[in-house]
């Protein structure tokens, strides 16, 4: 502050940063100051409390930097801010305060009207040319944001909003900066009786970044050190209710496992029967107890209030997986009924012509193929090679250690469940199969769960919603990147494919059974487990996805898109973009272990030559 300020410095005693320089401090009855790391700017919002779903604050208590408070505290808070400037002073020759503040409801529309209020937002700047660059960049964001196919309009004004107390601050200090931002509130509902949520959720995220591009070319002007990406301004830490919220959430993901739940528990017997009954009877399958009761774990599901997390994208993260928990639990309430197939249909989606299309194509194709002569590999020859791959993983990093464990409860063949590989102790295949396999269970599943552990929220552990799709269709392609993916595997995905549609369009489990065997040659056993698998506990529709999210993969392959973000845990493709923005953050760290078959030259080369022409027809 300049000598001649008739404000004496406040103590920075008032105000508790640790060593880092990070603050987070209540003050009076609804202020708040929160200072993620040393950054020169502080977002700032004076609300209302008794006006509710205030858009203005929403955006201001998101960002990695701000003060909220009520008219109570106003003393309070001009202290508090004057303390954070001050405490920034050394490390940065301007600082910039930028006021965020609701307009004024509109009154041009009746109770009734279908339409939005106009959509329109304020923008001032002091006189300073780092001021002015921050509120052109403002403008250009703020001016890309669209709502209801309606960009939004930008005024600007001659003199910017002040909060009380913040103008006679800046006069005070000319090293500090200003801008000022009017939100609309086009997403209050005519009748003022509440909000649209969906578009409230879009504005906050529209609006905070366009707020993060404002202050990169703030930095940008005033100092050397720009950041190499304006997303990375935001919050590097996640505060307590975030982590809260991880919590709770995945402690009703933890309570039950939905592929052990749904999975029979008596698959050889049921073979067994199903032969001595010459094929002409549908199979009776039993099922473990359920760990849960569906309705109670929904209840503590939206318990869970994830707008707490102050931030809009972790909090689209979390409603995305609650509501994907709540799918899950009523596959669960309506397990071995009809209503099974319709719920699992919710989370899995139906088979798409085109997808049919392919795997009718492949099994038309490979309907005569001669099977390979090869030694076979039982479950012990295959829990050793699965320790051999943990222990080539251990010597990168210690921590790839999971449990791998012989079962003679879940059908023939391997599973992952959380961080466990869980081998059939029924189990039998080709040895060549082996190493395929286990780069499908442990380098994908596994290694995405060992290395979502390790970023601070659970729920890149166990999968943000819809991850299923894409991380088979990983592990399909670490198969096939190590050369492992045989016309014969290829027909049991698309002959999965084929039976879910069958079985989405009401076929029973005899006549998808005869499809497979007697029209696609199929085995006995192989058409059985096929059929099994997609008709347990009611129609299951997930084994369409290893087929589509193999496709999936190669079509990003062929893009020539880094498959990196997919290793920082259980994420979908639509989630790519927020895992970048994370990392850039510094939320999220780089991925400890990468997969092995991404390493592997005679993998980089295959996946090379299909980059350079891909042809998903000639795999």
């Amino acid at each position: 502050m300049d000598a001649d300020s008739s404000r004496s410095l406040p103590s920075t005693a008032a105000a508790e940063f640790t060593q880092s320089g990070a603050l987070r401090q209540n003050f009076g009855v609804g202020g708040r100051v929160h200072v993620d790391r040393p950054l020169p700017f502080l977002v700032l919002n004076r609300f209302d409390p008794d006006a509710g779903h205030s858009l203005a604050e929403r955006v201001a208590v998101t960002s990695s930097a701000y003060a909220i408070w009520t008219e109570a505290e106003d003393a309070e808070a001009i202290e508090m801010v004057e303390t954070v400037v001050a405490r920034h002073a050394a490390q940065f020759d301007r600082f910039l305060l930028i006021s965020l503040y609701d307009l004024p409801l509109s009154e041009s529309l009746a109770e009734d009207a279908p339409a939005l209020p106009d959509f329109v937002a304020h923008i001032g700047a002091s006189d300073d040319e780092a001021a002015e660059a921050a509120a052109a960049a403002l403008d250009d964001a703020m001016a890309v944001i669209t709502v209801d196919l309606r960009t939004c309009t930008v005024e600007h004004l001659s003199r910017p909003y002040f909060e009380p107390g913040i103008e006679t601050l800046i006069d005070a200090d000319r090293t500090v900066s200003h801008i000022s931002l009017g939100l609309p509130q086009n997403y209050r509902r005519p009748d003022r009786n509440g909000i649209y949520p969906q578009l409230y959720h879009e504005l906050a995220i529209g609006v905070f970044d366009a707020l993060l591009k404002a202050a990169c070319v703030f930095i940008d002007r005033t100092s050397a050190k720009a950041p190499a990406h304006h997303r990375s301004l935001g919050r590097s830490a996640f505060i307590a209710a975030a982590q809260s919220v991880d919590r709770k959430l995945d402690r009703v993901c933890c309570s039950f496992d939905l592929l052990l739940s749904v999975s029979p528990i008596n698959t050889t017997e049921a073979l067994a029967r199903f032969v001595s009954d010459k094929c002409e009877k549908p199979p009776v399958f039993r099922y473990r107890p359920l760990t849960v009761d569906p309705e109670l774990a929904k209840r503590a599901l939206y318990r869970v209030d994830v707008r707490t997390v102050e931030d809009p994208v972790l909090e689209h993260l979390f409603s995305e997986k609650r509501r994907e928990v709540d799918q899950q639990l009523t596959m669960l309430e309506c397990r071995n009924t009809d209503d099974f197939r319709f719920a699992s249909l919710i989370l899995y989606g139906a088979v798409e012509p085109p997808l049919l299309k392919a795997a009718k194509q492949i099994l038309d194709s490979d309907a005569m193929a001669s099977p390979i002569r090869d030694s076979v590999a039982d479950c012990h020859a295959v829990k050793r090679a699965a320790h051999k791959l943990a222990a080539r993983y251990r010597e990168h990093d210690e921590r790839f250690d999971p449990k791998i464990e012989l079962r003679d409860d879940i059908a023939p063949g391997l599973m992952v469940s959380g961080g466990k590989l869980l081998i059939s102790t029924a189990t039998r295949m080709p040895k060549r199969r082996v190493d395929p396999l286990l780069q499908h269970e442990m380098s994908v599943h596994v290694l995405t769960h060992l290395n979502g552990a390790e970023q601070g929220l659970a729920m890149f552990r166990t999968g943000l919603a819809g991850y299923d799709g894409v991380q088979e269709g990983l592990g399909v392609f670490a198969e096939w990147a190590v050369g492992g993916l045989t016309r014969a595997r290829l027909r049991l995905l698309a002959a999965r494919v084929v039976a879910v549609d069958a079985m989405i369009g009401g076929a029973g489990f005899i006549d998808t059974f005869r499809t497979l065997h007697d029209t696609h040659g199929f085995t006995v056993r192989g058409a059985f487990g096929i059929v099994s698998r997609i008709y347990r506990s009611g129609g299951f529709a997930k084994d369409a996805i290893y087929l589509r999210g193999f496709k999936t993969v190669l079509d990003l392959v062929a893009k020539r898109h880094d498959l990196t973000p997919f290793w920082f845990g259980k994420i979908a493709p639509h989630h790519v973009g927020v895992v970048e923005e994370l990392a850039q953050r510094g939320l999220l760290r780089a991925p400890v272990f990468t997969p092995e078959f991404m390493v592997r030259d005679d993998a980089k080369a295959r996946i090379a030559k299909f980059a350079a022409d891909p042809n998903f027809a000639a795999l």
